[in-house]
């Protein structure tokens, strides 16, 4: 009996350390990012997107592509302005576990098994500008394609900061049908390549 009660302690216990510490993640990650409209920028292009693919009329649907330029090139400079705020808090708080399980200051107690959010999202910034850009002259239906994978990966990392990498697919799968894996394959080579080698553990 009292072995139960220990364990129950000890798991209350670490519950509310791992509460504490996502909690403080969340409220920095939200500090910044509550100053723009990055998702909002994000909802309006997925559902443009969507639009313009259902859209039959070809000249119709081209008008839909160019209105859609408007909100990439706004997404964009808002997110540049997002890392380079973000790019000023200190390396420790922005540290993320690469353990799968969310495990309580996992990124201070383990530090070797971590890596930088500053360094991820100015990769997802380069990322992004290129894809709105449409520096590899795709088609619009491939830019589309390309530049939703570049968001969605964000989201991830951002997820992944919050809480864990686990927690972070998941939502990833449930908000957008779509794996970890078929996002980090539709990304471009360039990102696909330094996101890997920053956050291989």
């Amino acid at each position: 009996m009292e072995i139960l009660t220990l364990l129950m302690a000890l798991a209350i216990g670490i519950y509310a350390l791992k509460s504490r510490d996502q909690n403080r993640r969340i409220a920095l990650l939200g500090t910044h990012l509550g100053k723009y409209q990055i998702e909002q920028l994000m909802e309006s292009l997925t559902e443009g997107y969507l639009r313009a693919l259902g859209e039959s009329d070809p000249e119709r649907r081209a008008q839909i592509w160019n209105l859609l330029s408007t909100t990439e090139t706004a997404l964009c400079e808002q997110f540049t302005r997002f890392v380079t705020e973000f790019s000023r808090v200190d390396e420790a708080d922005a540290r993320v576990s690469k353990l799968a399980l969310s495990v309580p200051y996992a990124a201070r107690l383990f530090p070797s098994l971590t890596f930088d959010l500053r360094k991820a999202l100015s990769i997802h910034a380069h990322g992004i500008s290129h894809a709105a850009n449409n520096t590899a002259d795709q088609t619009p239906r491939d830019k589309a394609f390309t530049l939703s994978a570049e968001l969605f990966l964000m989201q991830h990392t951002c997820h992944w900061f919050c809480r864990s990498k686990t927690v972070a697919s998941a939502r990833l799968l449930a908000r957008h049908k779509t794996s970890y894996a078929q996002v980090l394959a539709s990304v471009s080579p360039d990102t696909r390549k330094a996101y890997g080698t920053l956050t291989a553990g």
